[in-house]
């Protein structure tokens, strides 16, 4: 990483600095910080920017809350392993800010950004994660990230993202930037998911293989539907990455929203839930 980014010389050396106070192991659910808001004030006189992180990576983690404490205008207040102790933290402390992790165990970070914009709009989320295809991007714009980098940023692109968002402006990585120009301004722009996303709205393009409508069931997405639609043709989950050039792990992540959506429990049910809501139409009698 660049010059104070995650995991660089800075966050573990820093000219022999110590650790900051109360941010000592950044565990799964750590509460770092004091609660309530302080109101202090940062080195340039913006206020300080109270901030939680969200990954489930031990060593990762440590590292984002070490490099964090020593920004200027910068508090963690907690730290969590998952989108669950993320949303709990965001309710113990109203923090300004959280960096999340997008692929995390038992409730990965679309989803927690989607409760945490839900129940706590105060709070900004900014992604910081390794990803940066369609895949992760559009799904995390639309559950309402305000920034998105990927953890090559260094200190200071961390630091104006936060500042970005808690301003009401996006928080966007230049790469990101680009990205969102390239597929606003493509033939297909629109009713393009950057188009949904920029809009702020759900998508719900039609997708090839899936029963036109106007609105999809219980908040499915059209890619969890696209997922969906492949999985009741029979495909297993590297059979459905192949056929939407992804990684079988953004399958996996589709899959197990949908699930969650859509309250079933296995592939069967699936298939099921996709007919009975028209999302894959049932084939026609056969010709003789």
């Amino acid at each position: 990483m660049r010059g104070g980014g995650i995991g660089g010389g800075e966050a573990s050396g820093a000219g022999g600095r110590a650790r900051p106070e109360g941010a000592a192991d950044a565990g799964g659910g750590e509460e770092t910080g004091s609660p309530g808001r302080a109101g202090a004030r940062g080195g340039g006189g913006d206020a300080v920017a109270r901030v939680v992180v969200a990954d489930d990576q031990t060593v990762v983690r440590e590292g984002i809350v070490m490099l964090l404490g020593l920004l200027p205008g910068i508090e963690v207040v907690g730290a969590a392993a998952d989108g669950h102790e993320a949303v709990r933290l965001v309710a113990a402390h109203s923090p300004d800010v959280v960096l999340m992790d997008l692929r995390m165990p038992r409730c990965d970070g679309v989803e927690a950004t989607r409760r945490i914009r839900d129940e706590y709009p105060s709070t900004q989320v900014v992604v910081l994660t390794t990803y940066a295809d369609d895949d992760s991007l559009f799904p995390a714009l639309r559950a309402g990230a305000r920034g998105y980098l990927t953890k090559d940023a260094g200190g200071e692109e961390i630091v104006r993202a936060v500042r970005h968002v808690m301003s009401g402006e996006a928080g966007l990585s230049p790469n990101v930037q680009r990205r969102l120009l390239e597929r606003l301004s493509g033939p297909e722009a629109e009713g393009s998911p950057a188009r949904a996303a920029a809009a702020g709205s759900p998508l719900r393009e039609p997708v090839p293989g899936v029963a036109p409508r106007r609105e999809l069931p219980d908040g499915l997405t059209a890619r969890e539907a696209e997922v969906l639609s492949l999985v009741a043709e029979g495909l297993s989950n590297a059979e459905i990455a192949r056929r939407l050039h992804v990684s079988t792990a953004t399958v996996k992540t589709h899959i197990n929203n949908l699930f969650a959506k859509t309250g079933v429990r296995d592939r069967a049910q699936a298939v099921r839930y996709a007919f009975r809501h028209g999302i894959v139409i049932p084939p026609g009698p056969r010709r003789s």
